[in-house]
């Protein structure tokens, strides 16, 4: 259903079972999938959106990129399935560099207000809590957790099924399976109800935990932790996962706050 007061460009292409509410303005070059509702006064251009999204009141999608470098280059945001995109969130389309695009993974939820720049990459089941905010070209993990009025940096990276607090920021990227609080937003522990819920085994919660615990402790630098995982603890995929997101970054991984010396960490219950 389309409804008469939405204003829809001739090279749009809407799935038949596709809700486009009252005025809704589909702009140029846009295709949306099977089953996905885009409600009133929603704006949406140069945007391939998948099946059985919502798009909410006043979302807007694929608009220019904040990026003065950008001079109307043909580029573009691709959204998965089963994304629900709240009111008032702005994705932006990709500026012209990489591969021009701005993606969204399949179930993400994007919460009212939030925001994500251009060349920004979100892997399956993200979540953007409240007012929210990805700088360009930040890299978000499968599973991650960004609460209420965060901010990460441009280009900063996320690992998979971290949880950050509300009211954090940083400039660094944050290891993958922890959680963290504050500006910075020091790692105090694993997100272990994340990899509980996704079926990490107890044995492997409890190897990466202690894996976790020498990265993060006083004693030892980055480089000498790793090396002492590697020969101390059984190694799983939870733990190369980090290692790797370590030795390929190029912000640095906040791990410790050398400002207050602070870097608790929590036990496993």
């Amino acid at each position: 259903m389309i409804h008469q007061s939405a204003i829809i460009h001739e090279s749009a292409k809407i799935a038949e079972d596709a809700y486009i509410g009252p005025n809704v303005v589909i702009g140029e070059d846009v295709e949306i999938g099977s089953g996905t509702r885009v409600i009133a006064n929603a704006f949406i251009e140069f945007a391939k959106i998948g099946n059985n999204c919502t798009i909410s009141p006043f979302a807007t999608i694929g608009s220019e990129p904040q990026d003065l470098g950008y001079k109307g280059e043909k580029t573009k945001v691709v959204i998965g399935n089963d994304v629900i995109i709240k009111e008032n969130v702005t994705v932006h389309r990709g500026a012209a560099c990489g591969d021009f695009t701005t993606r969204i993974g399949d179930k993400c939820l994007l919460m009212a207000g939030t925001h994500v720049a251009h060349n920004c990459v979100l892997e399956d089941q993200v979540i953007m809590a409240n007012l929210s905010t990805l700088g360009g070209h930040c890299h978000v993990g499968y599973g991650a957790w960004l609460g209420g009025m965060t901010v990460f940096h441009q280009h900063v990276r996320i690992g998979k099924m971290a949880i950050i607090s509300g009211f954090s920021a940083s400039r660094m990227d944050i290891l993958p399976y922890s959680k963290g609080e504050g500006i910075p937003p020091v790692p105090r522990g694993l997100n272990v109800v994340a990899m509980r819920r996704r079926g990490v085994s107890k044995e492997d919660r409890t190897n990466t935990n202690a894996a976790f615990k020498l990265l993060v402790s006083k004693e030892f630098n980055t480089t000498q932790a790793i090396e002492k995982i590697r020969v101390e603890i059984p190694m799983n995929q939870y733990i190369e996962d980090m290692i790797e997101f370590i030795n390929t970054s190029k912000r640095g991984v906040l791990l410790k706050n050398h400002k207050t010396d602070f870097g608790a960490y929590e036990e496993e219950e």
